[in-house]
């Protein structure tokens, strides 16, 4: 404990109107003086008297308990120190500085480690966290230990009052290399089939200038476009978006001659693509009343846009009905078939027979559209096990099944076979009941996933992919009979939507489809496929290290495996062939933005508030000197660092003692009022 003495005030009138008082006092008196009264230093001195009895100043006695000033250290422990002998270093700093001023009784040392898990090394955050509690006027500095990469230093000429001096000690070395890529710009979503722009960047300090890196960018996991960058500069690549819902798109390049981690050679960035309008053309061979079943289903949907044709009358048909009497259009079929085929997403041919209205050159241009990323979709009736069928014209080489002539007339119900309990498409629809219907066009799967059957067993809807697009056959002009409720009817709507979504891609009804999510500390890996096994699995960490979780069966065609993990970034899952990316964090983690050792950060926070910044060795041993400073003035030297004296204490006990009781200052100022007006009778 220490006694100390001080001069204590506690106005009767409290402060405020104590400094009115004394302002209205010295104006009268000013006056006074200005008028040349005789008195003027006699009243000037009562009313300097009136003023200290006003303010009851008194002598006061204390026990002072004296404060330990507060310091902190705050050790880095993010994922940018586990390179090199960073960590090493910093832990060695971290031991030697906490001995050292442990040692100080007049002291108090709060230590804190950062959460390695953090987005991005946030060391200042934690250093406000650690000090909340402590008044500004007790906190002796804070040290950091770091590579110097913190994230959330605040702006060095900010309102804000800074805690200080702040001072860091920087391990790692400075001179070692890392190339990094990253994604400076990207669109949160695109028009599927359509072009978006993303601008991504190269950097690589350990390349001579004028050089050029290659990168790789894949989009869900698909082959990779080489291309090379110039590192330093940002680059604009355009990419086609290829899928309504989320795309990844992944940005890799090699690694260069100097390599602190290979976590920032990849990064990657999610769009998500929005299709515009589905247009959809619909070729009705005959009316029949399976036509308008069609249409309304197309029709109800608002993001379709539907060409619908019937063809009424044939070419070679006779009618004598003059052509200008005639409530019919020729049918289009240059203009579709050759010029505008192309601008379709899908085409149904819904009991289409060959009738001299599209040519063999025509649909041989259907042929190559399928292959080459379009759709096609194939509502069967009597004329498909005909000499009409479309099976023998050129549209039979994308087709994947063949009809055998026979034409089934009876009830039967269809039903899934066992790759359609399996298959996203008709997996939903399983244990229903489903009304029967009466007709079946008899044909042989030749390609494809069979996903319903017929009567004994047949193929009756089946899917397939051909080159870049997709079929869809239905052996069958009965389905009408479900939209209509008949027997009970069955899910006309939900299965063509299904069917039709599928072969416009959508990633939610991949029959074949290898799903991973990296959250937190669990990768968890999601397989759907025909097959009874589940292939190998193999994930990649963002490091370029491997890990083979075991597969688990979670239901028919469906596999799921679990793993940990324990680093952000990019993750990428292969099984058979199938190959899936995720990201764990921000798809451009701060902390593997710049991986370097500097000093360049801190050092204006560290300026602005009177500290410093020092570089250790390897080892971590050459600590600066450790003194202590007043509570103003630089803090910080060549191969030293201050930390303040702050002299902060606790009153634990006092006393007090008036130095102007009210009977004295009452005669004293009595005695000089007359002393005044005895001066001013004169």
């Amino acid at each position: 404990m220490i006694d100390a003495t001080r001069l204590g005030f506690e106005p009767f009138l409290g402060w405020p109107v104590l400094w009115a008082v004394v302002a209205l006092a010295a104006l009268a008196w000013l006056a006074y003086a200005v008028l040349r009264g005789k008195a003027w230093l006699t009243r000037g001195l009562a009313l300097t008297l009136l003023a200290a009895a006003l303010s009851n100043p008194s002598l006061v006695q204390e026990e002072r308990e004296p404060l330990p000033s507060v310091a902190a250290i705050i050790l880095d422990r993010s994922e940018s120190m586990e390179f090199g002998e960073r960590e090493a270093a910093a832990s060695a700093a971290f031991a030697a500085l906490n001995a050292e001023l442990e040692a100080d009784p007049s002291l108090e040392v709060r230590i804190l480690e950062s959460d390695p898990g953090a987005d991005g090394t946030n060391l200042y955050g934690a250093l406000e966290g650690l000090m909340a509690d402590v008044p500004r006027d007790r906190i002796a500095g804070a040290i950091l230990i770091t590579d110097g990469q913190v994230h959330d230093l605040p702006e060095p000429d900010s309102d804000e009052r800074h805690i200080g001096p702040l001072h860091g000690l920087i391990v790692g070395d400075p001179d070692r290399g890392d190339r990094r890529v990253s994604i400076v710009d990207a669109p949160d979503f695109g028009i599927v089939g359509e072009m978006a722009e993303l601008v991504v960047r190269v950097d690589d300090p350990g390349l001579a200038e004028g050089g050029e890196v290659e990168i790789e960018l894949s989009v869900n996991g698909g082959t990779p476009r080489r291309m090379n960058v110039t590192p330093g500069e940002n680059t604009s690549v355009p990419i086609e978006i290829e899928r309504r819902g989320e795309n990844v798109i992944v940005v890799e390049t090699p690694p260069g001659r100097e390599e602190l981690t290979l976590a920032n050679n990849r990064t990657a960035a999610t769009l998500s693509g929005v299709r515009d309008r589905l247009r959809v053309l619909l070729v009705t061979g005959k009316p029949n009343q399976a036509g308008r079943v069609w249409r309304d289903l197309l029709k109800s949907d608002p993001s379709v846009d539907l060409v619908h044709f019937t063809i009424l009358r044939p070419p070679y048909k006779l009618d004598y009905t003059p052509t200008e009497e005639l409530a019919l259009i020729a049918f289009p079929t240059e203009e579709l078939f050759e010029e505008k085929l192309e601008e379709f997403d899908l085409i149904i041919f819904d009991q289409y027979e060959r009738r001299g209205v599209i040519t063999q050159s025509y649909l041989a241009n259907m042929s190559r559209y399928v292959t080459e990323g379009g759709a096609l979709f194939i509502a069967a009736g009597e004329p498909f096990a005909g000499p009409g069928s479309l099976a023998r014209s050129p549209l039979a080489s994308v087709l994947p099944a063949s009809p055998t002539g026979d034409v089934y007339t009876g009830e039967y119900t269809p039903e899934l076979t066992e790759p359609g309990k399996r298959h996203a498409v008709t997996m939903p629809l399983a244990g229903r009941e489903w009304g029967g219907w009466m007709r079946y066009i008899d044909a042989e799967a030749q390609a494809g996933d069979v996903l319903m059957s017929g009567p004994r067993g047949k193929p009756l809807l089946i899917v397939d992919r051909v080159g870049q697009g997709r079929v869809g056959m239905l052996m069958t002009d009965q389905i009408w009979l479900w939209a209509r409720g008949h027997d009970g009817g069955g899910p006309f709507a939900e299965l063509m939507r299904r069917v039709v979504h599928w072969m416009m891609k959508e990633p939610e009804l991949e029959e074949r489809k290898l799903n991973l999510v990296a959250e937190g500390d669990t990768a968890r890996v999601e397989l759907r496929t025909l097959l009874d096994t589940a292939p190998p699995l193999v994930v990649e960490t963002p490091e370029g290290s491997f890990i083979e979780p075991q597969w688990r069966q979670d239901g028919p065609g469906r596999f799921v495996a679990e793993a940990p993990i324990d680093q952000l970034g990019l993750y990428r899952a292969e099984a058979g062939g199938l190959e899936a990316v995720a990201l764990n964090g921000p798809a451009n983690p701060k902390e593997y933005a710049d991986l370097q050792s500097t000093t360049k950060v801190l050092e204006p926070l560290a300026d602005a508030t009177s500290g410093g910044v020092f570089r250790l060795n390897a080892s971590g041993t050459n600590l600066p000197e450790i003194r202590r400073t007043g509570p103003r003035g630089n803090a910080a030297g060549g191969n030293w660092l201050g930390l303040r004296e702050r002299g902060a204490y606790a009153v634990r006990s006092s006393s007090s003692q008036p130095l102007l009781p009210g009977v004295i200052a009452a005669a004293f100022l009595i005695g000089l009022l007359l002393l005044a007006w005895r001066r001013e009778g004169r």
